[in-house]
């Protein structure tokens, strides 16, 4: 996880190429509150229509939600329908010039009809599809390679999105994956449900992402027992020989999902419980985030544990709605923390946490010290530092350094200890060790560097020019705040009270 959080921290736009079949998703919302006097159906009385980008469009937006530059590549009929798909993706910043129009068929249009209970509770009543499932012509494919090559040396990652429309065929396909690998770049498929000798035009991709079902139609295995590891990598294991694939990535719903690669080890990674409102573009999003994790160099199960939690972000909510970076990387952080033991953090795990604290402009107080023994002077100097920001870290030295600075019979508690009582107070919002600077000192200058506080504190027994990490902290914009003290108290003194 630590690695994960660092590179959440660090996650940079990218670019990706999307392939595949391209669908226009028409929403009608109505009130379903009567039967038809002439027949035993329920009359929607319509409110309002939505238009939303679906199929491969769809995994355009969760791209683009997920910072990514999307190059759309598709076919769509030269009709009315194909220019509101179009603008759609414009308007969330998808490049559509790779939309080739074809006469001959119709754009993709699934018109999703949804009825409002009590005016206020959506359910899907009916689908009425329109479209062409014939294979495009080949000179439609060619015009779409040729698109694809001049995109694809700028491109971090290549999608294939197939929805079996009659774009995806294997001679496309296969053009696609050979130009990709000798260019270096990954191919990343969800395939369509197919039979084992349709599937091969996935043939040398990086990945593939099947659900159970998917992968028995592709391999002809049946499996019999409910989330069976053993036959869930049986089936993994067969795409990944057949399909000449880097690691096959088989998606379990609740279960979450199974990495399978050349090492022949299963990787079972789960997902975090959730409420489920509507799975409606769950599959997309997993793939977005798994292609967006892998573009900002994740690994594998990195990648898919983002993956995971983004097709878990989307089964919350109603219809096809992308999930933005920063919810993604929000539950995340949640996670990891639920995790962890109190307050007390990794260096990288805090380094993310302030990130976040500082993408949503809330300022970062840190100060330090040994806190040996709390007492109400600490108390009070941790209250006031919090009041001069949102978040507040403090810097807590380690046992040996305690040991160095205080002498050999300290400290009285040892750092787990330590971090635990100071986690416990709500004024403080996370706690990290150190030890020695690179300058061989005991003081938190490395510390402050990488994590660049907004307000330094100290208390009012030091002077600005002896707080340790202080021109750091101007340099950047921040202040340093020294805070008064309670008199007469102290560790030391505590500690020599005991004694006597």
């Amino acid at each position: 996880m630590e690695h994960l959080l660092a590179s959440l921290a660090a996650w940079k736009p990218f670019r990706a190429i999307v392939l595949g079949d391209f669908i226009l998703d028409e929403l009608v919302y109505g009130d379903a509150e009567r039967l038809s006097p002439d027949a035993p159906v329920p009359v929607l009385l319509v409110r309002k229509r939505d238009l939303r980008p679906g199929g491969a469009a769809n995994v355009c937006m969760d791209l683009a939600a997920l910072r990514g530059h999307v190059i759309a590549l598709g076919v769509t009929g030269a009709d009315a329908t194909g220019e509101k798909l179009r603008n759609a993706l414009a308007k969330e910043g998808v490049d559509a010039r790779g939309l080739i129009e074809d006469p001959a068929r119709p754009t993709t249009l699934k018109q999703n009809l949804i009825g409002l209970a009590q005016s206020r509770h959506p359910q899907k009543m009916f689908r009425v599809d329109e479209e062409s499932r014939e294979p495009v012509a080949a000179s439609v494919e060619k015009k779409l390679l040729e698109v694809f090559e001049r995109e694809l040396p700028a491109a971090d990652v290549v999608i294939i999105e197939d929805y079996a429309k009659g774009v995806c065929s294997e001679r496309l396909c296969q053009a696609v994956i050979d130009r990709a690998k000798r260019a270096g770049k990954p191919v990343f498929v969800d395939p369509a449900r197919l039979a084992h000798a349709e599937s091969l035009k996935y043939r040398g991709a990086t990945t593939i992402t099947p659900n159970r079902s998917e992968a028995e139609q592709a391999t002809g295995l049946r499996t019999h027992k409910d989330n069976d590891q053993a036959h869930n990598a049986a089936l993994a294991g067969k795409l990944l020989r057949d399909l000449e694939l880097e690691c096959v990535v088989l998606t379990l719903d609740r279960h979450g999902a199974l990495l399978l690669g050349h090492d022949g080890v299963a990787h079972s990674i789960p997902t975090q419980a959730r409420e489920v409102y509507d799975v409606s573009g769950a599959g997309d999003m997993f793939l977005a985030g798994l292609a967006a994790a892998r573009a900002n160099r994740c690994s594998w199960e990195d990648s898919v544990r983002v993956a995971n939690t983004a097709a878990g972000l989307e089964v919350e909510v109603f219809g096809v709605q992308p999930i933005p970076f920063e919810q993604v990387r929000d539950s995340i952080l949640r996670q990891a923390g639920a995790q962890q033991a109190g307050k007390l953090r990794s260096l990288d795990s805090l380094l993310a946490e302030v990130a976040d604290q500082k993408r949503r402009k809330k300022s970062v107080v840190f100060t330090n010290g040994c806190f040996d023994v709390l007492h109400s002077g600490h108390v009070t100097l941790l209250e006031q530092a919090a009041a001069l920001g949102d978040y507040l870290v403090v810097g807590l030295n380690s046992d040996e350094s305690v040991k160095r600075l205080k002498g050999p019979s300290r400290p009285i508690n040892n750092e787990s200890d330590r971090a635990r009582v100071l986690g416990a107070l709500a004024s403080v919002d996370a706690v990290v060790l150190f030890g020695k600077d690179s300058q061989g000192n005991d003081t938190p200058l490395d510390l402050i560097a990488a994590l660049k506080p907004d307000v330094l504190v100290k208390g009012a027994d030091y002077t600005k020019d002896r707080v340790v990490g202080a021109d750091i902290v101007e340099q950047h914009g921040g202040r340093v705040e020294l805070v008064s003290l309670v008199e007469g108290k102290s560790t030391t003194g505590v500690i020599q009270r005991m004694r006597q």
